[in-house]
């Protein structure tokens, strides 16, 4: 019996793995960032893929392997908004053909050279980040001035939406450094917001992290308020910023203080 389910079973294996070594089904899955964004590049190869790269402006996806073979093989699956249309190929940076195939998500592509050890692949698409709004990173000596001058990142908001990258912390950091701290008025605010609020956020991020149900229960209490600060989009001078920020804070305490109050109280009537 072993003898006959054996042999259907080689059948099947040997048209998949046959014409690669025996090394072949090496996965791996590669995060690549870019634009703000990160995005899952799958490959499954008869090598060892050690590195990558990502050029949004050479429109190039780089492969950094490692072979104890002559002949490679390996397959490449891309999403589609990372890098897409005609590709070209370089292995070693001499321009060679090799497969590939699209549809609407992603795009496949069979790689087969020769060249024991380490060598690179470069795929050049025609279109990169295609359809993705991009989110502009800052620069470490960016993220430091900020966090210096404004007291630090948004603790709570990063851990409710999960990223420093997320929009809604992005919508907050911008607000911050855009608009309250191009004002005096603002920087004033930002001092004295700050020293009131690192004094729980931190604790309240980790349990966010720690506790899904009481990071859901934050997130659902923030959102509406991140909402109404989109209206200082509209500030543009200091008076503005000044004016339209008074009129949020009053804004945002009825909504989390004021309306509450008033369905207590009316609820006690009721009741008495």
């Amino acid at each position: 019996m072993k003898i006959i389910f054996l042999i259907p079973l080689l059948l099947i294996i040997s048209p998949v793995f046959g014409q690669l070594s025996d090394r072949t089904g090496l996965l791996t899955r590669l995060d690549v960032d870019a634009g703000g964004h990160t995005f899952e590049v799958v490959t499954v190869s008869n090598f060892d893929v050690l590195e990558h790269e990502f050029d949004k402006d050479e429109k190039r996806l780089t492969l950094f392997i490692n072979s104890g073979l002559e002949n490679n093989l390996g397959e490449v699956t891309i999403p589609k908004n990372l890098l897409y249309g005609n590709f070209t190929f370089f292995i070693n940076d001499v321009e060679t053909i090799q497969k590939s195939k699209s549809n609407d998500r992603i795009s496949f592509i069979t790689l087969n050279f020769t060249g024991i050890g380490n060598n690179k692949i470069d795929i050049i698409g025609t279109d990169a980040l295609t359809g993705v709004k991009e989110i502009e990173v800052p620069t470490s000596d960016q993220k430091n001035y900020s966090d210096e001058e404004s007291g630090g990142g948004c603790l709570i908001a990063t851990a409710t939406f999960g990223s420093e990258l997320a929009p809604q912390v992005q919508q907050l950091r911008e607000l911050r450094d855009n608009k309250l701290m191009q004002t005096e008025s603002g920087k004033s605010f930002m001092n004295s917001f700050n020293k009131f609020y690192y004094l729980f956020s931190p604790q309240i991020a980790d349990y966010q992290r720690e506790n899904p149900v009481f990071n859901e229960i934050i997130k659902a209490g923030i959102t509406p308020m991140i909402t109404t600060l989109s209206l200082m989009d509209y500030a543009e001078t200091e008076s503005e910023v000044l004016s339209i920020g008074i009129s949020l804070i009053v804004l945002n305490v009825g909504m989390y203080f004021g309306l509450p109050a008033i369905v207590i109280m009316k609820i006690k009537k009721s009741i008495f």
